[in-house]
């Protein structure tokens, strides 16, 4: 009795969706609250796939996975991107693990039966741990399909029981930058979650972000005004509903660093950062992470925080957890056809020249030569 219909992110699902969080697998990007702030600012054009369990009584959604429609320039193949929208950082489906082998086989078969929808089907950032993975996996398989592998990652994860630093390096330069920026005045960390605590909080970090070297090279939200209408719609939809905070770290009333988080069932994940370049010598956005991190494991709720971060960002060096993730792509149909192929080509080429990219940042610098070393040191000393 399962089936799956696509709508619009305007579709009216909010109860449903609570329900599902609860039982179901997170990713806060894929929040109908979230999805209708891209459709309501023209910023994606988005389809949701809706799996219903219609059996005895009321239907029960068990799944939810929505994905963008997204041509890179004119006349490319059309291609469907599970990460829905700019800024979101996991393209998992939501599924109720109960239902998973069922839920799965069902997304891809309306994918394909669709006239509307491609059938090449792109996942950045896809969560390698949990359940709907495998099953996508499986259901390949049998429809033998080759998914493309871009990449392979880790990204800075961490949960109650496991990876934070307690100890070493890390933890040591932490109570020193604390104990230093404490010394030159009151500080505090404040999480205000009510909608109107969160519109202030978000506005501080949007400028704090602006002022940084973001802003300087035309990356911070605000540099482009289309972004930052959809942002704050964004952060404002799920605030309503609970599920959004900026947390700021505050010396003498000013704040110095922010960090925006959202919340999805049991797991918070820690968006977008800003600090100021005055107090970089304090480390206030490591300082800002530690904290709100003792503080979200200390209530009730929250039992994991994804960083929603590379593994070679600061995060890494804060946490000792990592979850695995994917960028994979898919033809659900042939499983090879022209317009895969093309995409497949784009993605690649475009994942070489990044790892092109990190290799050039990460060279270590060449020692000077011995000879080379003691002429400069002699004509110096002239």
């Amino acid at each position: 009795m399962l089936s799956v219909t696509i709508d619009s992110p305007k579709a009216d699902i909010g109860p449903h969706w609570d329900d599902l969080v609860r039982r179901a697998s997170s990713n806060v990007f894929m929040n109908p609250a979230a999805l209708q702030a891209a459709c309501t600012t023209d910023f994606a054009e988005i389809r949701m796939l809706l799996a219903w369990d219609k059996g005895a009584g009321a239907a029960k959604l068990v799944g939810v996975w929505a994905l963008r429609l997204r041509r890179m320039v004119p006349f490319w193949p059309l291609v469907l991107e599970a990460l829905p929208y700019n800024y979101a950082f996991l393209s998992s489906p939501v599924v109720d693990p109960a239902y998973v082998n069922e839920v799965i086989p069902a997304f891809f078969a309306a994918i394909e039966k669709s006239p509307v929808l491609p059938d090449i089907v792109s996942l950045p950032s896809l969560d390698a741990e949990c359940p709907s993975y495998p099953a996508m996996l499986r259901e390949l398989a049998a429809r033998g399909v080759s998914p493309l592998v871009v990449s392979e990652s880790a990204r800075p994860f961490v949960t109650r029981e496991f990876g934070v630093k307690r100890s070493g390096s890390t933890r040591k330069k932490l109570r020193q930058d604390w104990n230093r920026l404490t010394a030159t005045g009151t500080v505090e960390v404040v999480n205000d979650r009510t909608p109107d605590g969160v519109e202030q909080a978000f506005e501080t970090f949007l400028a704090l972000e602006q002022a940084s070297w973001k802003g300087e090279e035309g990356t911070a939200l605000l540099s482009d005004s289309r972004d930052a209408v959809f942002v704050r719609r964004l952060l404002g939809n799920l605030a309503a509903q609970g599920n959004a905070s900026v947390a700021l770290l505050r010396l003498d009333g000013e704040a110095i660093a922010a960090q925006v988080l959202m919340y999805c069932g049991a797991t918070a994940y820690t968006w977008k950062t800003a600090f100021s370049a005055a107090f970089a010598k304090f480390s206030p956005g490591a300082l800002l992470i530690d904290k709100i991190t003792e503080e979200l494991f200390s209530g009730p709720d929250i039992m994991a925080i994804n960083s929603c971060a590379a593994e070679a960002s600061y995060m890494a060096q804060l946490w000792a957890g990592r979850r695995a993730t994917v960028d994979m792509l898919v033809d659900v149909g042939s499983g090879n056809s022209l317009g895969f192929q093309l995409e497949a080509a784009r993605q690649l080429g475009y994942q070489q020249l990044r790892n092109w990219r990190d290799r050039v940042r990460h060279r270590p610098s060449a020692p000077v030569p011995m000879k080379l070393g003691k002429k400069l040191g002699t004509a110096a000393s002239q």
